[in-house]
């Protein structure tokens, strides 16, 4: 059988990147196609095979900010023929599932999310007064294409219930939940390693709070940081996007910022963290499965893919309101109760994890393309 897999861009590495890799290996002879390839920054498709649109071939300056590639992503995902193809499989936060198929072609759209800057927070985006008026138009029309587009999979499979609930009510669509995979044996080698040798991390007095996360705006780390500047608390937060210099600006000196670090490294500093924050309404929230298997408690943010992944007062704790009271209070019951936790937390991860298991998804992924082809 043919299989094609359709992703919105490969210009990054993250938690959908593993998720695209994890689909390789199901499906080795797939084909991939996406909007723009960066080689650089997507190192981990070099072995993939690739196709990508025309705005590969727009310049530099076009192709790799999404702002002004903006109006050309409906018609590059349109002008794809998948002819002669018996499966395609759309992984997409936005443009990937208007792809246009054949009636033999089956299309299976994984839907990480209904497309976040037209519908689930437009207004954190912090696009100016001027850009709106320019982009207002050109925004309503796309709301209406997105609508079209998400009518033309054969089925929707949603990352998890949060996500389901928005698909049902953003685009009056049923969809089946197949959690991400998350590769318990990966972290495990990652685990062995740092037992041996941990890698070093330069943080002065070893006791910290923890954010990793891409530093966009709907990801809400200014709010984190506007609590640790009230704090002594060590923060270290890992990642990098559009928001990073306004973030180191916006710090005090008890905030420490990382970026571009290895697996092993990632992994020490969730193992030596009092906790994990996650302030943002999580689509899924990986990031917090990464910090339970290295028994790394969580404070999130009572909303979204966070409370499918972390049990108030067992793995982690929960704050109400996107507000730096709220948060602070969680601190507060936090340090109460850190010590019992983390031994909660190390106690239950494996059984935890297990639901969210490469081994559950790969088989529930298999079995979804077999009744389907």
């Amino acid at each position: 059988k043919r299989i094609a897999i359709v992703y919105d861009w490969f210009d990054k590495w993250g938690g959908v990147e593993r998720l695209l890799l994890t689909l390789s290996e199901i499906f080795p002879q797939a084909v991939f196609f996406t909007s723009y390839f960066n080689e650089q920054k997507a190192f981990w498709a070099k072995n993939l095979k690739v196709k990508t649109s025309f705005i590969q071939k727009l310049p530099k300056l076009i192709k790799s900010s999404r702002i002004l590639s903006l109006p050309f992503y409906p018609l590059a995902f349109e002008a794809f023929d998948f002819s002669g193809y018996d499966l395609v499989i759309s992984v997409t936060s936005s443009f990937a599932k208007g792809i246009i198929t054949r009636p033999e072609t089956y299309h299976i759209c994984y839907l990480l999310t209904p497309t976040r800057f037209l519908w689930v927070d437009p207004n954190v985006y912090g696009i100016s007064s001027f850009k709106k008026i320019f982009f207002s138009p050109y925004l309503s029309y796309l709301k209406k294409w997105d609508k079209v587009a998400s009518k033309r999979p054969d089925k929707i499979i949603s990352i998890s219930k949060t996500v389901a609930f928005r698909c049902r009510k953003l685009y009056q669509r049923e969809s089946e939940v197949i959690y991400p995979p998350f590769d318990l044996d990966y972290w495990q080698k990652i685990g062995v390693k740092i037992k041996n040798k941990e890698p070093k991390i330069n943080i002065k007095d070893n006791k910290y709070f923890l954010v990793v996360s891409r530093l966009e705006p709907y990801k809400k780390v200014d709010l984190i940081i506007n609590v640790f500047n009230k704090l002594k608390d060590n923060l270290v937060i890992v990642g990098f996007g559009s928001q990073l210099n306004y973030l180191k600006k916006l710090s005090q000196k008890n905030v420490h910022f990382f970026s571009n670090l290895t697996d092993e490294q990632l992994a020490t500093l969730y193992l030596n963290a009092k906790a994990l924050i996650m302030a943002q309404e999580e689509d899924f929230g990986y990031v917090s499965l990464e910090a339970q298997f290295f028994s790394c408690p969580v404070i999130a943010y009572n909303k979204g893919g966070a409370t499918e992944t972390v049990i108030d007062k067992k793995n982690g704790i929960f704050f109400s309101e996107q507000k730096e009271e709220s948060l602070l209070n969680a601190l507060e019951s936090f340090k109460a109760i850190s010590y019992n936790l983390k031994a909660r937390v190390k106690e239950s991860n494996i059984t935890q994890l297990q639901k969210f298991s490469k081994a559950i998804f790969i088989k529930k992924f298999k079995n979804l393309v077999f009744t389907v082809l």
